[in-house]
């Protein structure tokens, strides 16, 4: 369907013909001067202003029309009604780069491994808000709640390892999460908390912000990362180094059992490919049926037909007079050699 957005730019169409009328009765007095249209509005008996005339209104048909944002809507593509709000908070402590962890059989750190396999969690959110939080020494909003699903994987891209600080502050993470939760009662509000250590930093105990998320109705899916131990090479030979002493696993229960959620324990990429497979089981809740119509923007296709109604007749009579003085010179060449005779 074609729609016109600014259609009421139309009005505009009579204003050369009521400055020309204008001119008319006082030309010593113009209340409003378009040199461009002058000559296309200047009474002439002539047949070539009359043809310049012609292309000019035609030009000015063509910019108003651009003007008027024209538009193809495109038939109502529905949205889907069933979804979630999901909210990520991401551990960016100093101790996500311990390389315990293995991808195609390459060692890695914790927060690649969360890249790598969270970014083809987040593409499967179908009908679901998703929003982040990454924390360290404080938490900190990168992304609302939004159905853009390539600009939250664009952000997890972007994090780095101590860009929020060196330390784990879990209960500003809740908190925070809680807080940017709708409101709306037909939402399920789901946190997915990932991290690898204990609450160290923060203004906001874990046990205060677990009691927020109860009133807010929030579920907690608490996610400890790290290998039990990192092979490592010495002088005498290989030995393991235990990597998740500071993992506090009973807090991490203690919030996902209070607020209905589960707690898992992701020792490896399957592990954790394993545990997003079972928060894709949630059941989602029915919302309204949405839709939305498609729009594709047509000015330049009448913008471009201004320009042409401008431009065609100077490069007609550009090309006229050319071949007017080319065949004027061939004409005298052509007496020249007559005469020569």
């Amino acid at each position: 369907m074609f729609e016109l957005i600014w259609w009421w730019i139309l009005i505009l169409l009579p204003l050369p013909f009521l400055i020309r009328g204008k001119e008319t009765i006082n030309s010593q007095q113009r209340a409003l001067q378009l040199p461009q249209f002058d000559q296309a509005f200047t009474a002439s008996k002539t047949s070539t202003t009359n043809h310049r005339r012609k292309w000019l209104w035609a030009a000015w048909i063509a910019l108003l029309l651009a003007c008027a944002r024209p538009q193809w809507v495109g038939e109502p593509i529905p949205m889907p009604s069933q979804g979630r709000d999901l909210m990520l908070a991401i551990d960016l402590s100093r101790s996500m780069e311990i390389p315990d962890m293995v991808i195609n059989g390459d060692n890695v750190d914790r927060f690649t491994m969360i890249q790598h396999i969270l970014a083809d969690f987040i593409e499967r959110r179908d009908g679901d808000r998703l929003g982040m939080i990454l924390f360290g020494d404080r938490a900190y909003l990168q992304a609302p709640l939004t159905m853009d699903k390539r600009t939250i994987v664009r952000f997890l891209n972007e994090a780095q390892i101590g860009l929020v600080g060196n330390q784990t502050a879990i209960g500003d993470a809740i908190a925070l999460a809680s807080k940017r939760f709708s409101e709306k009662a037909d939402s399920n509000k789901v946190l997915v908390l990932l991290t690898d250590g204990s609450n160290t930093a923060g203004t906001i105990q874990p046990k205060q912000a677990i009691e927020l998320a109860q009133q807010l109705d929030v579920v907690i899916y608490a996610i400890g990362v790290g290998a039990d131990s990192l092979q490592q090479r010495g002088f005498f030979g290989s030995f393991n180094v235990p990597t998740s002493s500071d993992l506090d696993e009973s807090l991490l229960k203690q919030m996902a059992q209070q607020t209905n959620g589960r707690y898992f324990r992701a020792r490896s990429s399957e592990d954790l490919q394993a545990i997003y497979q079972t928060i894709d089981k949630l059941e989602p809740v029915e919302g309204e049926a949405t839709s939305y119509r498609p729009r594709t923007e047509l000015f330049y296709w009448p913008l471009l037909a201004a320009l042409l109604c401008v431009y065609l007749p100077i490069f007609w009579q550009v090309i006229s007079t050319l071949s007017a003085a080319s065949y004027q010179r061939l004409n005298n060449v052509i007496g020249r050699v007559r005469n020569g005779r």
